[in-house]
């Protein structure tokens, strides 16, 4: 995938009781991470024509969750998004959220039909290259087959890449196929609405613990009442 222009992106081709548990084993993975060694994130975003009546608000929530990733600290982080016929870019890897934020403002919906297995794909490329800690996709909308998807995101789980999906809009059928992708990569689903950026921040957050400390870590932040780690832990405990 090209990088994201630095002008337009127009080319053809988004408990206060475990607080303190949190930030120890965030101590804990920041221990355990080589010097000089960063993680990272990949954020993609659906642009096609069906976001188009939301887009601003969702700008305004995705620049929220690259906000709060950034507050994670030691991530760089990759924008992708595909829209039009057959446009899917990448950005380059970068620390800087509000950067993020000023390039994803560059880009406008166009028609066209998703692209989620070719973002798989990229996903994979570059844990292939270097390890990713997780994926973020945020979209309404799945036109490509379930099986196929699946297939991608199983290799992404062998990879030990998780996918966090955030859905916007209720569509049953978007629903299942993102869960059944979260649920494949060990990662999770989410709604994609105004608590999303808290939301992702204690995903990532969880999934943090668990590189740390593994699944025992994990359900030590859950016993002290984090969902987002209740949720991981669950996910992790299917086959």
């Amino acid at each position: 995938m090209p990088d994201l222009p630095a002008g337009s992106a127009r080319t053809d081709a988004s408990a206060p009781s475990g607080a303190g548990a949190v930030a120890d084993f965030l101590a804990d993975v920041h221990a355990v991470v080589p010097a000089g060694e960063r993680g990272r994130l990949i954020f993609a975003l659906d642009a096609t024509m069906s976001r188009q009546h939301t887009w601003d608000t969702a700008c305004r929530l995705q620049g929220e969750m690259f906000r709060e990733a950034g507050r994670i600290g030691g991530l760089d982080m990759q924008l992708v998004y595909f829209r039009g016929l057959g446009e899917c870019r990448a950005s380059r890897w970068a620390g800087d959220a509000e950067r993020f934020g000023t390039l994803m403002s560059r880009i406008d919906c166009r028609g066209g039909h998703t692209q989620i297995g070719r973002v798989l794909n990229h996903a994979a490329g570059e844990a292939r290259r270097g390890r990713v800690g997780a994926l973020v996709y945020v979209g309404d909308a799945v036109e490509e087959p379930a099986d196929m998807l699946c297939a991608r995101a199983g290799e992404l789980a062998l990879l030990g890449v998780p996918v966090f999906a955030f859905q916007e809009g209720r569509d049953a059928m978007v629903e299942s196929v993102l869960r059944e992708i979260a649920r494949l990569t060990r990662g999770a689903w989410s709604r994609f609405d105004a608590s999303a950026a808290h939301e992702l921040a204690a995903l990532l957050r969880a999934a943090a613990a668990y590189a740390a400390g593994g699944r025992r870590a994990l359900a030590a932040l859950s016993d002290r009442g984090g969902p987002a780690a209740a949720r991981l832990l669950q996910q992790i405990g299917r086959p």
